[in-house]
Formats: structure tokens, sequence, C-alpha cells
């Protein structure tokens, strides 16, 4: 079952997450754009993988599906493990995200 996190008008990018898939996904015009793989276990969310598919490479959705992901996770009260390495550079860029990074772990993740 897809449960739709964020709608968007014709031609926006709009994510949803399909925990039956453990992933976000993210869809442009109702084809997949690109998808991050999670891992749930607790109170603890670990990003695995980040990947955009080629046609719609370029265009920064890796970037809004990173911050999606980010804003579910605090919303629902998660700890954030970024074993992506994409999702770890963009908390570096936006460090007012790396607070969902439990402390122990910032040197791990480079943050």
């Amino acid at each position: 079952m897809v449960t739709i996190m964020e709608s968007a008008a014709a031609g926006a990018p709009a994510v949803t997450d399909n925990p039956a898939a453990s992933r976000y996904e993210m869809h442009v015009d109702g084809e997949l754009a690109g998808l991050i793989t999670y891992r749930l276990h607790d109170a603890t969310i670990s990003l695995l993988h980040t990947e955009i598919e080629p046609a719609f490479q370029g265009a920064h959705l890796a970037g809004h599906l990173a911050r999606f992901a980010l804003d579910d996770a605090r919303q629902r009260g998660l700890a954030v493990l970024p074993f992506c390495p994409y999702v770890a550079s963009w908390i570096r860029k936006h460090p007012d995200y790396a607070d969902l990074v439990p402390s122990q772990r910032h040197a791990e993740f480079n943050l």
C-alpha cells in the first residue's frame, strides 16, 4: 500500500512513502522519477540509497527527495542514520537537519 505524503501540481514532483517497499518515491507526471530506500527500526530510520532515473537527472530532484524524507523523519520523531552518501552530503550542506542524526554518530557520517 502506498501512503501519499505530498501532492503536487502537474509537472511538479509528488513524493510518497511506500512502506511495503521501504522507500520514498518521487513521481513527475505519474512517472517514477526517483526514490530513497530506507530501513525502519524502532524510532530510527536508516536512509540507504538515493536514485534518480536518468531522464530526470539534473533537475535537482534528489535534493527535493532528501528534504522530504528528512522532514518526514522529523515529523514522525525518528532519528536518522544517513548511510546514503547523497543524503549525508545533503545534511552537511543543510546543517539545520544535523540534529536528526544522533550526536554520537555525527563523526561516522562526517557531520
